[in-house]
């Protein structure tokens, strides 16, 4: 990473579901194939390194949280990657992500709308 403050998200989301731990892996696993990934079981955490942008991941009873780190004209489209397979994923849960840029702006959302 490059970016002036690396230590900052670039974007985040909470993704609401009960089976955080689940898709945390699994996200983490699909995704690792093209990427350097580790997911931690015991832990509820994961990352995701594609290179010039990094996902870390985090399980909750109740939620998956997200922080994305990328350079600023990658941010929208590795949102999408992300959010894209996640809820690919968890279609039956009817998962939503609805990233939020570090400078508070809404940043993109990835949902099912129907076949």
């Amino acid at each position: 990473m490059t970016s002036a403050d690396s230590t900052v998200p670039s974007s985040m989301s909470t993704v609401g579901t009960d089976r955080a731990a689940r898709y945390g892996k699994q996200l983490v696993s699909h995704l690792g194939r093209r990427a350097t990934a580790e997911w931690d079981e015991e832990a509820g955490t994961g990352w995701i390194d594609f290179g010039e942008t990094r996902a870390e991941l985090s399980a909750a009873p109740d939620a998956l949280g997200i922080q994305l780190w990328a350079e600023p004209d990658a941010v929208a489209r590795m949102e999408d990657v992300v959010g894209r397979h996640l809820v690919r994923f968890g279609a039956r849960d009817e998962l939503t992500v609805q990233w939020v840029r570090a400078d508070g702006s809404q940043g993109t959302r990835q949902e099912n709308v129907g076949e």
